[in-house]
């Protein structure tokens, strides 16, 4: 009885029981031979649902450590939902997929995600004002990330001397990624600059015993669904007449990532913009610094093909103008509504790019 937890609130129990019911649903449909899109759409609102509690789950647990590293496990810990499909797709030789869904994950969270949050908070309560320090950080990390695609990508379409070397740059270029993710460690760690205003209590935080099995049974449950959508997403994306690169994009990205950082929009829309904007900020840095290097050193173990760090040469503009853009917008440190409907604007329109893919 001492795992057990009643305070829950009412949107922590409808997470808890939606993805509850949306694995049931999906494991039923997998077991019963549903039709193929049937499969994909059950297990894809599933992995929306785990990919939320795990990241509730995960905040938790984190808020018994301290604010630094609650920041740092959340980001962390909330990515595996996505790492879970990554892996499972790249069993199945799906690197377009794998490739376009890593990218996804930055756009949807810098463009999506960000601007929706600028979006509610301008709206309801004006221009915000933030510290710009730790999300200028973040850009730079972004940035770097960028870079660490656009090199072996040039190099390979441009026929340099590299070219001939691409599975050794793009394992330089991971290990050197990985270097810089373990470097900023101490500095989350550390809380990083300080926000302009404590961070708010949780009246319903949740016994430390109770966050680890949820967080667990979250976690083994993103495992099976996980298999179950990629095993469903060749012959479903086909069936509806979509792209790999798009599916892995907005579908795979949104699906596995995106809902879970809700709570990011939430922080904007009660005027705090300094945690609204670490909060969803830090998932994607997590991706480009941590999630791909690890995937890129790994695959050759996995699947039938390595993942490089050779992206198809849109992907890798669309990010750079995305970063380029959100580092225009959180230097000045404030944001209005306008800023967010225009990194939403460009994020449909980035995804519409790939729809004919």
């Amino acid at each position: 009885m001492a795992l057990l937890n009643p305070a829950l609130t009412r949107t922590q129990a409808l997470v808890v029981a939606t993805a509850a019911v949306f694995t049931v649903v999906a494991g039923v449909s997998v077991a019963a031979g549903a039709p193929d899109v049937e499969r994909f759409v059950v297990a894809g609102l599933g992995l929306a649902a785990l990919a939320a509690l795990v990241g509730e789950s995960t905040e938790q647990v984190g808020e018994h450590l301290g604010p630094g590293p609650t920041g740092l496990l959340q980001s962390t810990l909330g990515n595996i939902p996505e790492l879970l499909v990554a892996i499972f797709a790249l069993r199945l030789g799906l690197t377009a997929v794998v490739q376009a869904a890593l990218v996804g994950s930055v756009l949807s969270n810098v463009l999506l995600v960000l601007g929706t949050a600028f979006v509610s908070g301008g709206a309801r309560h004006g221009p915000q004002q933030f510290l710009p320090e730790a999300p200028r950080m973040l850009v730079t990390l972004l940035t770097l990330a960028v870079g660490a695609l656009l090199v072996p990508t040039l190099a390979a379409h441009l026929s340099t001397p590299a070219a001939h070397h691409i599975a050794a740059l793009s394992d330089t270029a991971a290990v050197v990624l990985l270097v810089v993710y373990v470097a900023s460690v101490p500095f989350w760690l550390g809380g990083g600059p300080e926000p302009s205003a404590p961070a708010p209590s949780n009246p319903h935080r949740w016994r430390l015993g109770f966050s680890i099995t949820v967080l667990a049974l979250a976690c083994l449950a993103s495992g099976a669904v996980s298999e179950w959508f990629v095993d469903a997403l060749k012959p479903a994306t086909h069936s509806l007449g979509l792209s790999q690169v798009f599916t892995g994009l907005v579908v795979v990205a949104i699906a596995s990532n995106a809902v879970e950082h809700a709570t990011g929009i939430r922080f904007a829309w009660k005027a705090r913009p300094d945690f609204a904007i670490s909060t969803i900020l830090n998932s994607p840095l997590q991706v480009a610094l941590l999630l791909t290097p690890v995937l890129v050193l790994s695959s050759r173990y996995v699947g039938p093909m390595q993942l490089t760090l050779v992206f198809p040469p849109l992907l890798v503009a669309a990010l750079a103008v995305a970063i380029i853009v959100v580092a225009v917008v959180v230097y000045d440190g404030e944001y209005s509504w306008l800023e967010g409907v225009a990194l939403v604007a460009l994020y449909v329109i980035v995804s519409a790019a790939f729809w004919w893919g």
